[in-house]
């Protein structure tokens, strides 16, 4: 439930924007560097903590925290000042906690962004290229992963040393209120997670970024059209939105849980004419 593909759009890939697992780090099996400095304890408070147990019981229960791996596929829009486009399609491939591999279609552009913890690589159909991420490209993955409503609700947080704190009550429309909650980092990065305060269902996730031109700006995911799969509860349409602004749209179609993924998807291939999908 943490896609925010507007960070993965076919044409945002040039200088990738949007945003999540370092959070949960890279899984490479090493021993820590015996100089690496340790994280802070992570801190919560019983009323966060609250919140957030109702929020995974809302979702599933032992059946939400029991998914490993997501598989979906659905369409893409980008929107620009508030006017959608034309949609593109994609699938994407999720092994919790910090694997995703997403594949565009759409308008002669075939794309595939790879995220394995801070590596991966990125396939431009349009240009035949195939590029190993950058630093600032794995940073937004990163930032997607803390913001991510997998990342709050399943705990990633606690292995970064964040702390949770219960925010208050928010307005979110006639006669609605939400649950707020907000994680800290260490480095100063802050999210807050919005649950919609009768059904404890997540309602938004708000933080700031820094812009291209260097400028802090809000960010929001709203999520809407929640559907039963088997025993999970899933958000059907995400929309993103920038300085109070529509940006993009992701709409699903098809979500399944815990289906075989190979390890194959997320290897780089050798070179382009071995990308298939």
């Amino acid at each position: 439930m943490r896609k925010k593909l507007y960070l993965f759009a076919p044409a945002c890939l040039a200088a990738l924007s949007f945003c999540t697992l370092s959070a949960a780090r890279a899984q490479d099996g090493g021993k820590p560097r015996a100089d690496a400095p340790r994280p802070q304890a992570a801190k919560a408070d019983e009323k966060a903590l609250a919140v957030v147990a109702r929020a995974v019981e809302t979702l599933g229960g032992s059946a939400y925290l029991g998914v490993r791996t997501m598989v979906s596929q659905g369409y893409f829009t980008q929107f620009r000042d508030g006017v959608g486009g034309l949609p593109a399609s994609f699938r994407d491939y999720m092994v919790y906690p910090d694997r995703e591999r997403t594949e565009f279609k759409g308008a002669g552009v075939r794309t595939v962004q790879v995220n394995t913890g801070e590596t991966g690589w990125i396939f431009e159909g349009q240009k035949k290229q195939l590029t190993d991420v950058t630093p600032d490209q794995a940073a937004d993955f990163r930032t997607a992963m803390r913001t991510s409503v997998d990342n709050i609700l399943r705990g990633w947080w606690r292995a970064e040393g964040a702390s949770l704190t219960y925010v208050g009550r928010r307005e979110a429309g006639l006669a609605r209120r939400n649950e707020v909650v907000r994680l800290s980092y260490p480095d100063g990065f802050e999210t807050e997670f919005e649950f919609d305060a009768r059904e404890g269902l997540p309602s938004k996730v708000v933080y700031k970024r820094l812009n291209a031109e260097g400028e802090t700006v809000e960010e929001e995911d709203r999520y809407a059209q929640f559907i039963a799969i088997g025993a999970v509860r899933v958000p059907f349409v995400i929309d993103h939105y920038r300085a109070g602004v529509q940006s993009s749209r992701v709409n699903y179609d098809k979500v399944e849980f815990n289906q075989p993924v190979p390890d194959s998807l997320f290897a780089k291939p050798a070179d382009v004419k071995s990308i298939k999908f």
